[in-house]
């Protein structure tokens, strides 16, 4: 930084030279010529130097794909794989295409109006546009926890989506399945009668080993899950819990575990579409085939739950059977199935009137 008096024409003048380095150690210069005084031309070198500090304190343009790689990078680290691929899977085939390029310090909330609205595929369901916009409210909170942004722009933006009701089987359905099943000797009988007898989830049910299994306590311990993404790892909540074994269940698995390969650990066998996640689609194919309701694997869950909060089975003993942390979720099963309505309806104050055939009068009669 210098001022350099100089001479033009007889007159005196002042010249002003700033010179800076910003991060990356190159240099900037700015100058001023031509000043009429000392006073202006100090002026002028405290302004040259404020822009340049400006200039060097300026956050380098960050577009949407830069910011995205860093976040799926610290992504990968924090969650389990399948939360991390849902990530990947979701952001690229849907907002990278849009906003690659973009500074994420330019991207409005008008811009993600028109991304979740308009720019997604036609005929993307509500559900998929709702997941997404909670994908991208992430990934801009991690770059205001970086401030790198001031204001989340999903910020208002809102996705209506209707609430999807687990379908459940009653019991006339269950007893047909089963039947059917068995009968025809379907290669996912066993998995289908632990998951009707047990309520476990997918994951925890692939996991299941004999030594899980105590039959003099009649008790599962469900310690474990399995996915094709996570491998295996703890429960869901992450808190072991026991099921209690019914003694028609506790014949099933003594006679499973007499049938089974010797030194097999596994209660349930290894089957192809299981372990491909296609567990769903064989189940809704045999439901369509014995013509029942077309529940979706997790619904025998559904089932097995409705069904014990219709005998009576205290909300609380349900909740440690099927591992639920929040009542809201179990009670949900109980208005799903209406079971606090059923009976209410008993209590009107009038009656269908009733009568013998011989008590019937013409209406002509009252002419």
């Amino acid at each position: 930084m210098a001022i350099k008096p100089y001479t033009k024409n007889g007159k005196k003048f002042f010249l002003v030279e700033v010179k800076m380095r910003n991060r990356d150690g190159k240099q900037i210069f700015r100058s001023r010529q031509g000043l009429t005084s000392e006073r202006k031309a100090e002026e002028a070198l405290f302004e040259l130097k404020k822009e340049i500090e400006s200039f060097i304190n300026q956050k380098p343009a960050l577009s949407w794909k830069n910011w995205l790689d860093r976040c799926l990078a610290s992504l990968k680290k924090q969650y389990q794989p399948s939360t991390y691929y849902c990530y990947e899977k979701c952001l690229n085939r849907y907002v990278l295409p849009v906003w690659e390029s973009k500074d994420i310090q330019n991207i409005t909330q008008d811009d993600v109006r028109e991304l979740i609205f308009e720019k997604m595929p036609e005929g993307t369901t509500p559900h998929s546009r709702k997941h997404t916009l909670k994908l991208v409210r992430k990934i801009f909170e991690m770059a205001i926890d970086s401030q790198e942004l001031a204001k989340n722009p999903c910020a208002g933006v809102t996705v209506k989506a209707p609430v999807n009701d687990q379908e459940v089987l009653n019991r006339v359905e269950v007893d047909k399945l089963l039947s059917e099943a068995k009968v025809t000797s379907h290669h996912f009988y066993p998995v289908w009668v632990t998951a009707l007898k047990t309520g476990m989830r997918s994951g925890e049910m692939f996991a299941l080993l004999w030594s899980d299994v105590d039959f003099e306590g009649k008790m599962i311990h469900v310690t474990k899950s399995w996915s094709s993404k996570n491998g295996l790892k703890s429960t869901k909540n992450e808190r072991n819990r026991v099921v209690p074994i019914s003694d028609d269940f506790l014949v099933f698995l003594r006679e499973l575990q007499l049938k089974s390969q010797p030194n097999e650990p596994h209660v349930l066998p290894r089957l192809n579409e299981w372990q491909r996640g296609d567990q769903a689609k064989v189940l809704r194919e045999f439901c369509k085939r014995i013509k029942i309701t077309q529940v979706r694997f997790h619904d025998l869950r559904a089932t097995f739950i409705t069904n014990l909060l219709a005998e009576g089975v205290a909300l609380s003993k349900v909740m440690a059977i099927v591992g639920h942390s929040d009542s809201e979720t179990t009670d949900m099963y109980n208005r799903r199935a209406g079971i606090e309505l059923q009976g209410a309806t008993n209590s009107l104050g009038y009656e269908i009137p009733t009568f013998n055939e011989s008590q019937v009068v013409r209406l002509d009669a009252y002419r």
